[in-house]
This record gives structure tokens, C-alpha cells and sequence, in this order.
């Protein structure tokens, strides 16, 4: 009966949670987004990268906090994944020079900035990126919006 009664106060006990769910530290920058890439020169855009639209990820770390992410493109453009620094009020972000041979400057969400295939609005991504292994030290601007599901803004 003690038993019983023990694990009857136990479960309802385990079951009291104090605090709130919520989201990450750098919530309102993470997402999927479907951006392109373009070849700049000279700060003008000077093509095409030849990627297409390809999907990418923003998220937080492990540490949750606001002043780093993780920035990806999953493999769909140049397989990187780097941590950013993050000024979460001004939603920028950066590297402070090649990290994993990525170096990302001009890094910034503008919530509400991009308009979807579908005429939809969405939260706008953009930031330069280059390669400390690229033969012709290329700078690429990564540009896009938030990946709403909906299958018309879909690439």
C-alpha cells in the first residue's frame, strides 16, 4: 500500500512543470530558406553561380544563446557549415575571418523584406560568402527568403 501510494505522489508530482516552453535564443533568425547564389565582382553582381535554388538552414547551437548560429547549405551548394556570430537585435551576422575555410560577411534577416513565388510575404536572408579554397577567390552573395511549406513557394 506505501508502495502504491508513493508512486501515485511521484507521478503526480513529475508531472508539475514550472516553466514555460518557449523558443531558442536566436529564434526569429533561424529557419529553412530557399536562396540562390551569385557570383560578385567589383561589389556589382557578375553572374550566376550555377547552383540554382538550393534550400539552406539556419539554427541555434547547442549553447542557446544569442550571439552565435549554425549556418548550413546542407550540402547543396558548397557542403559548409559554420558557426556565426550573431548580433540578435540587429539580426546580423558574420565570421570574424575563415572559419572552416568560410569566411561570411554582410550577413542580415529583414523579417517581412521577401515576397514568395506565390506572392506571399517572408522574412529575407542575404550575406556574402567565400571559400579559402576557390582557385579564383570568388566572393558569392546568398540571397533569399524564409521557406514558408507552402508548395507554390517551393523551387
Amino acid at each position: 500500500m506505501i508502495l502504491l501510494l508513493t508512486a501515485l505522489s511521484v507521478s503526480f508530482t513529475s508531472c508539475d512543470n514550472e516553466t514555460e516552453p518557449g523558443g531558442t535564443a536566436v529564434e526569429k533568425m533561424a529557419g529553412d530558406w530557399w536562396v540562390t547564389a551569385t557570383i560578385m565582382q567589383n561589389g556589382n553582381e557578375a553572374g550566376d553561380s550555377g547552383a540554382g535554388h538550393f534550400r539552406m538552414y539556419t539554427y541555434n547551437t547547442a549553447a542557446n544563446v544569442p550571439n552565435e548560429m549554425w549556418l548550413e547549405d546542407g550540402g547543396n551548394f558548397r557542403n559548409y557549415k559554420v558557426r556565426v556570430n550573431v548580433d540578435y537585435n540587429a539580426r546580423t551576422f558574420t565570421t570574424n575571418d575563415f572559419v572552416e575555410g568560410v569566411r561570411i560577411t554582410e550577413g542580415k534577416i529583414m523579417e517581412g523584406a521577401a515576397t514568395t513565388p506565390s506572392g506571399m510575404p517572408a522574412d529575407s536572408i542575404v550575406y556574402m560568402i567565400q571559400f579559402d579554397d576557390d582557385p579564383n577567390g570568388l566572393t558569392y552573395k546568398v540571397s533569399g527568403f524564409r521557406r514558408t511549406g507552402f508548395p507554390n513557394d517551393d523551387f
